[in-house]
């Protein structure tokens, strides 16, 4: 299937691959483009629960709900009651985060510099600078805070930082091509070859508006920050993550830009993956619709509702919904 979209697309010449030995990467902890330090860094003072994942939300209501035709729908990500400290001064930030994203759904969360959205994103990737202190996690039905951060990675999470980190020595193509293996590789199928995964890629770059010269370049080495976004997005349509974090994607980007980045997560958008938003603009929500919008407030979200909030909080500000 692969190698037929190569040759129907006929792509431009080959870019040029390394021979996968790459001893550039050793300094690339993980299979995925999250950068993190491996989780031996990452301490946690909340100790997990012996009993099954299925009991640690015994006590609160279920939240499996239905479609409006019977059929029962499943969340992706529940979090119950999770707080969270800064590693170095214990500083608490998230003070029990409570959120459900089933399959196929957009969520928004908006809040006030410091009220804890980037923290609460980082928090559920595994971010070394977190320790959770309390709270559970489930992600696909198993304990999320049990997971390295690449386990997370490779069982379908995906963050996109505000500020995309450069990795010299190691061009797009053969990064994006180990990633992509590992979760193959994760998901029990076989690895693709230099040009199998070429085939695969190409049809990927009119998605995100990118040339092919892109992926001969250094990851996000030199890159503007409309570049290092689209590109962000492109490793998102490469892995194909069940559940995408966006951490304020539209920071920085000017009208072209932010219109290139919403048409491509538009198009990865399918019935069983969800996007998770961070935002502290109106623009970003009306050319990516979220399902709801959530309030974020010194480390709890206070405030769930549809577009209209955003619309309250252009018009009123935060003060309006935290006196509501």
């Amino acid at each position: 299937m692969a190698w037929q979209i190569q040759c129907t697309a006929s792509p431009p010449p080959l870019p040029s691959f390394s021979p996968f030995t790459l001893k550039s990467t050793s300094s690339i902890s993980l299979p995925l483009p999250l950068p993190l330090t491996r989780s031996s860094r990452f301490r946690s003072t909340h100790a997990p629960s012996p009993r099954p994942i299925a009991a640690s939300f015994s006590a609160v209501e279920s939240t499996t709900s239905t479609d409006g035709l019977g059929n029962s729908k499943t969340p992706l990500l529940e979090v119950k009651g999770l707080t969270a400290v800064i590693s170095e001064t214990k500083q608490e930030i998230l003070k029990g985060v409570d959120l459900v994203v089933h399959h196929g759904e957009i969520h928004a969360i908006m809040g006030k510099n410091g009220s804890g959205k980037s923290t609460f994103s980082k928090v559920l990737v595994g971010h070394p600078d977190y320790e959770v202190t309390g709270g559970d996690v489930v992600f696909k039905g198993e304990n999320l805070l049990d997971m390295e951060p690449e386990e997370r990675s490779l069982a379908g999470l995906f963050m996109s930082f505000q500020s995309p980190v450069e990795i010299p020595g190691v061009n797009n193509i053969d990064f994006l091509h180990m990633a992509y293996n590992a979760r193959r590789k994760k998901l029990g199928e076989p690895e693709l070859g230099p040009l199998e995964f070429y085939a695969y890629i190409y049809p990927k770059l009119d998605l995100v508006n990118m040339k092919t010269d892109f992926l001969n370049r250094n990851v996000n080495e030199g890159f503007s920050g409309g570049e290092r976004k689209r590109n962000e997005i492109l490793q998102l349509a490469v892995l194909g993550a069940d559940l995408a974090i966006l951490d304020e994607i539209d920071s920085g980007l000017d009208v072209d830009a932010l219109r290139d980045v919403a048409k491509a997560v538009n198009g990865l958008l399918t019935p069983t993956n969800s996007v998770l938003m961070i935002t502290h603009y109106r623009r970003l929500l009306e050319v990516i619709k979220p399902t709801f919008i959530h309030i974020m407030e010194n480390g709890r979200i206070i405030k769930t509702g549809d577009s209209s909030l955003a619309k309250v909080l252009e018009e009123k500000g935060y003060t309006a919904i935290s006196a509501a």
